[in-house]
């Protein structure tokens, strides 16, 4: 009979999520994950199967946090212009506190040639446009933008731009720089 889990595993994950963003993927050990748990290897590879397991609960976790914060701020708004602008600002200023830059980017780069984490990446951005794209919509409908704008082209952008901005954050290109590239970008909108 199988002993039963002595751990939290969302617990776990989230902790692991920390590891993760912190030194990447193939900078993270099974021994510091092991360690940073307080479980055996036995207890991680029974709860997640393997390292790469683990890796893609806690960029699943992370994923879902980012977008689900995005998508709340975009079904709730009223004002496209505006809830842009500060959800683009407020990315700005997390990627000047965030040292560690953006686990999703990090994530594209480190492990590009893993199709688990491709397509996990893919999903989020996928639902990140999707959103856009419905908040854009509502705004062309209520007059928010002009009716000759295409909502799925400018989902499409701003999801490119996000991430540029994000990848523009982790260069440390400062805020005046980023802040600039916001007010540029949301001229799409005009």
């Amino acid at each position: 009979m199988a002993r039963p889990r002595e751990f939290d595993v969302e617990v776990a994950v989230d902790r692991a999520k920390e590891l993760f963003w912190r030194h990447g993927f193939n900078g993270t050990s099974i021994s510091d994950l092991t360690a940073e748990l307080g479980v055996g290897p036995g207890s991680l590879y029974a709860a997640f199967g393997s390292k790469e397991g683990l890796y893609a609960r806690a960029l699943g976790r992370y994923c879902d946090e980012q977008a689900g914060d995005l998508l709340m701020a975009l079904e709730s708004s009223d004002d496209i212009r505006s809830t842009l602008r500060e959800v683009l600002v407020g990315l700005v200023e997390m990627d000047l506190a965030e040292p560690r830059g953006c686990f999703l980017v990090n994530a594209a780069t480190e492990r590009d040639d893993d199709d688990t984490t491709i397509e996990r990446i893919a999903l989020n951005l996928r639902q990140v446009e999707s959103a856009l794209a419905g908040s854009l919509e509502r705004a062309v409908a209520t007059g928010g933008l002009g009716a000759e704008k295409d909502p799925a082209a400018l989902a499409r952008f701003f999801t490119t731009f996000i991430q540029g901005l994000r990848v523009m954050g982790q260069a440390r290109s400062g805020r005046a720089f980023a802040l600039s590239a916001v007010d540029t970008a949301l001229a799409a909108l005009d």
